[in-house]
């Protein structure tokens, strides 16, 4: 019993993305049989950043386990921000690719936010495109960014309601504080939320967070949130995944999320691990993305 329990604690991205991912294999299983080409995920990596090698080799392999046609696209760190746009206008125009990524972070003499608008909108998974976003905080349909929908899939899997919840977002990038914190407040299953985000500038950090019902950590800080932040019962997800240097692992390094998880787990009513918690979910989220895209070209 006591091991189902903590099953339950734990919300183990492993299991859910597993889920989801079943579930769209078998959603292409049902076109390709009716003799429709698959789904196709262009990813593009510039240069040869460690974190992001282990980023993009884990979602080609999933294409491939589900069914997906993927393209990885490599090129050298030293390439040009017009030769990456035009590599990625080849993509819009392409019929076999639906979605298209491009791993950041970039190279610093490549401007991100000019090759995010470079990706057709139709083809955004990522869901950074401005259009992307301005849809989502219409309410209107829209890609979702993979981490705030993966979250949302999480949340979905294992039931959790938001509904009247106070939530806490700690972070406010464009990737997953202001997104996710914009699909919790809005109307639906997994929103209705009153939601704080907190940033660098905000007072009384610790109080705001130990109030909250929902404690999302999306700051990239290893370990910033500490046992007083959290109210006995909380639910905390860790958005944060850093590299740490330690040379006792084989790899040279250790990963650690943004929530001190061993002085936190006993106190908080259900949490994320990291690694195996919101990464698995992202990649999730961005298969479905494309598989949405997929349909919508089918139409």
């Amino acid at each position: 019993m006591e091991s189902i329990l903590l099953r339950m604690k734990i919300l183990d991205g492993k299991t859910a993305s597993a889920f989801y991912k079943d579930d769209i294999k078998k959603r292409v299983a049902e076109q390709t049989t009716q003799g429709k080409r698959p789904p196709g995920l262009a990813a593009i990596l510039v240069g040869n950043n460690g974190a992001s090698e282990t980023y993009v080799a884990s979602k080609v392999k999933s294409c491939e386990a589900i069914g997906f046609h993927s393209l990885l696209i490599r090129l050298d760190k030293e390439v040009t921000e017009e030769a990456l746009i035009k590599e990625i206008e080849r993509l819009n125009v392409d019929d076999s690719i639906d979605g298209i990524l491009v791993q950041l972070p970039l190279p610093e003499h490549i401007r991100s936010q000019q090759i995010i608008q470079a990706i057709s909108p139709q083809k955004d998974v990522d869901g950074f495109h401005p259009e992307s976003m301005g849809q989502l905080t219409l309410g209107t349909p829209t890609f979702i960014p993979a981490t705030p929908l993966g979250i949302l899939l999480l949340m979905n899997f294992y039931q959790i309601k938001t509904s009247g919840k106070q939530v806490v977002v700690i972070g406010r990038s464009n990737i997953v504080g202001r997104p996710i914190s914009i699909l919790l407040s809005q109307p639906g299953e997994t929103g209705d939320a009153t939601v704080t985000v907190c940033h660098s500038r905000s007072k009384n950090l610790t109080a705001l967070c130990a109030a909250a019902d929902i404690l999302i950590a999306a700051i990239g800080k290893p370990g910033f949130v500490t046992a007083d932040m959290v109210k006995p019962g909380a639910i905390v997800i860790d958005v944060g995944i850093t590299r740490i240097p330690d040379p006792s692992k084989k790899s040279g390094f250790r990963i650690s999320g943004d929530v001190d998880f061993s002085a936190i787990e006993p106190i908080a009513g259900q949490i994320t691990p990291v690694p195996g918690g919101v990464g698995l979910m992202t990649i999730a989220a961005l298969l479905e993305n494309t598989f949405r895209a997929y349909m919508n070209n089918q139409l």
